[in-house]
């Protein structure tokens, strides 16, 4: 009877525990799912909020840590950068929470998902980058240096967005963010999607490292025109190219983001300096984050060195 006894308590001890465990676990993720027509839907609180397929998935905290974010920008916060304490990577996580439910970073599987961060954060890098050839920890490690341009050359204002998002007096429209936006139309529509008001304050994104990735994130998943795609759904395969991108070079992947975001700046003119450092910051990162860079792809899809402009006009592709 003893023996029985302490059976049942060590089987009760065994449950109690499981119990336990499992509840830690629960409170902490707080996974919400549901089914509608066959498709499975998830809500996992703050970072990914609202019921979307993508919140089923990996979400960015899963697989990307504090100690990466500091691996990728070591150089951020040295005396010499010029945005020094503004960068974070809770900063980051808190403007990519508003775009985990569309799919950024939660998209796929986790090598996807983790290329796809590798993919917009060397964007991010190259763009901020005040590295060189001989600085302290090599070019690639000086992303985030930067959180606008510092000598401006004009107020980019263009008046033919008069009507819809004119130009407010004083303000100026220099680049600015983690992915520098420029001109204030895109000001205007970087606001009304982020639901602040940037065309009267453009130099809010300045004053906020959250609302600065935001602005970046934005770009990436927003296509310049409704029928053209975005950058992220270029990298993870949403796009399907036409037989027209197909005639002008035009492929899914990484050299595709640079299309989008840059067109003709970078696009189209063989290996230029310019592509080859977003490049090379797109590489660095995806060894950083122990994915690899051999499975960046063949050149036609790393690169747009051979791609036709989707938008050939120069100040689209400055934008």
């Amino acid at each position: 009877m003893a023996k029985l006894n302490a059976v049942v308590l060590l089987f009760a001890f065994f449950i109690l525990l499981t119990t336990t465990v499992n509840g830690d676990e629960s409170s902490n993720t707080k996974v919400q799912v549901k089914y509608k027509h066959g498709k499975k839907y998830c809500d996992k609180g703050w970072e990914c909020k609202g019921w979307s397929i993508y919140c089923c998935n990996l979400t960015i905290t899963d697989y990307f840590q504090t100690y990466q974010f500091e691996n990728l920008f070591s150089k951020r916060n040295t005396p010499i950068a010029h945005a020094v304490g503004f960068w974070d990577y809770h900063s980051f996580i808190n403007a990519a929470s508003l775009f985990e439910p569309l799919g950024f970073g939660t998209t796929g599987n986790k090598t996807t998902q983790m290329m796809e961060i590798a993919a917009f954060l060397g964007h991010v890098g190259s763009k901020t980058s005040c590295g060189y050839g001989v600085a302290t920890g090599g070019p690639l490690a000086w992303g985030l240096c930067y959180n606008h341009e510092m000598s401006p050359a004009q107020t980019y204002c263009d008046d033919y967005y008069k009507l819809t998002y004119p130009c407010t007096p004083g303000a100026e429209y220099y680049g600015r963010g983690a992915i520098p936006i420029y001109w204030n139309y895109n000001y205007g529509a970087a606001g009304e999607a982020l639901k602040v008001n940037l065309l009267d304050h453009p130099e809010y994104i300045e004053q906020n490292a959250t609302l600065a990735f935001q602005a970046a994130i934005w770009k990436w998943m927003t296509p310049i025109k409704k029928s053209q795609p975005s950058a992220h759904d270029a990298f993870v395969g949403n796009w399907k190219p036409t037989k027209n991108d197909t005639m002008e070079n035009r492929v899914p992947g990484f050299g595709a983001t640079m299309n989008i975001l840059y067109g003709e700046g970078v696009c189209g003119q063989g290996d230029v300096d310019s592509m080859n450092n977003i490049v090379s910051h797109y590489l660095y990162y995806l060894d950083l984050l122990g994915v690899g860079r051999e499975r960046a792809g063949t050149h036609d899809v790393l690169t747009c060195a051979e791609q036709r402009p989707f938008n050939p006009n120069t100040k689209l592709a400055a934008s």
